[in-house]
């Protein structure tokens, strides 16, 4: 069970990312770049991968399902130098459409010292809590992880940023199933 969880979040995460770097209107395998990954899981949305209904589950709801993907993954995360916001991973990902996509946004806070809530407030179209750093305007609309990283830190390489983000959330999911 634990593998096909953190297969669906993998498969989200890829699904996410093309989304992010293609935009909502083209297929995800369409254009180059994220045609397929290193890992051998295609672009699918994921909605067919577990008969348990995993795929209309939040990352909140997987977390709190599987307490070893929480341990394992926030271990990960924090060998990769990444700190949880407070309440943990659970309280981090709510409101993100995967967990990879929250995993993403994570490292992209530790890679270019942007707050985390100032990217997820971004990234959701929802106002930073008050006292939170973030510039004006942060959360006034929903933008892709791309757009959100642009605004936030617009003398960064966004594409290069979201892509090593996405790879590092990969790799932490990765680490995250072989410790289930």
């Amino acid at each position: 069970m634990y593998r096909s969880v953190l297969a669906f979040a993998v498969a989200s995460l890829f699904t996410a990312s093309a989304v992010a770097q293609h935009g909502a209107g083209r297929p995800a395998g369409a254009g180059g770049g994220m045609g397929h990954s290193s890992t051998g899981m295609s672009n699918s949305t994921g909605s067919s991968n577990s008969s348990r209904g995993n795929a209309a589950q939040s990352p909140t709801t997987l977390l709190q399902n599987n307490n070893h993907l929480d341990t394992h993954l926030t271990d990960a995360l924090t060998k990769s130098g990444v700190t949880l916001p407070t309440g943990g991973l659970q309280s981090a990902c709510s409101g993100f459409k995967n967990l990879g996509q929250c995993v993403a946004a994570l490292h992209v806070s530790k890679n270019l010292n942007v707050g985390f809530d100032c990217i997820k407030a971004d990234m959701l179209g929802q106002a930073p809590a008050a006292g939170s750093g973030c510039p004006a305007g942060t959360g006034s609309s929903k933008m892709s992880f791309g757009k959100a990283v642009s605004t936030l830190q617009p003398n960064a390489d966004a594409k290069a940023e979201t892509k090593k983000a996405n790879k590092q959330a990969s790799d932490d999911l990765k680490n995250a199933e072989s410790s289930s």
